[in-house]
């Protein structure tokens, strides 16, 4: 029985690593999405709604938190129906523009509703699990050799871009001035 467990193990260690990139990717689109989330908070009308779903019950919450997802599955599957019907790059563009709005949408909904939905001893218990599989997941990848190399790789880009000032007249100087510019029109 032995000898069955390593290979079972040398097997499905791929499988674990994908799914904490996964995981680690999903947790890159949540932090993402609720940045951006809360940017929009700002407006009056979606403030208001927020105001609303903050107020909603625990069975109301747990609809509206499953809302978006159900909704971006048909969307999801006319992508994969395009895909299939020679139009690859719009299919995929399609499927990556649901996840990033999904993502956002389901990332805001849940910091609105935790509190509530966290009332539910069911979802409560199953977060719980959820949080604990994904960090021994994530952890299990840190463990390993090419996790640093890839670490130590983005700190050293990290460091090269927060040194690397724009030439004045680059593009990317360019566009910097142009975010500043839109950014203080958008808040005045």
């Amino acid at each position: 029985m032995r000898p069955f467990y390593r290979f079972q193990r040398w097997l499905l260690a791929p499988l674990v690593y994908l799914a904490a990139l996964l995981l680690l990717l999903e947790d890159w689109l949540w932090e993402l999405g609720m940045r951006g989330m809360s940017r929009l908070a700002a407006w009056p009308p979606l403030h208001r709604l927020e105001a609303w779903i903050c107020r909603l019950g625990p069975k109301a919450a747990l609809v509206l938190f499953v809302l978006p997802a159900t909704l971006l599955f048909p969307v999801k599957l006319i992508a994969l129906w395009a895909m299939a019907n020679g139009y690859p790059l719009t299919g995929l563009l399609v499927i990556v523009l649901a996840k990033l709005g999904g993502a956002a949408a389901v990332a805001r909904l849940y910091l609105l509703t935790r509190p509530v939905l966290l009332s539910i001893v069911w979802f409560a218990a199953l977060l719980t699990w959820f949080l604990a599989l994904k960090e021994r997941w994530i952890e299990r990848l840190r463990a390993t050799a090419a996790w640093r190399e890839v670490t130590a790789l983005a700190k050293a880009f990290r460091h090269w871009r927060q040194h690397a000032a724009p030439r004045p007249g680059s593009w990317t100087a360019r566009f910097r001035r142009l975010l500043k510019r839109f950014r203080a029109r958008w808040r005045a």
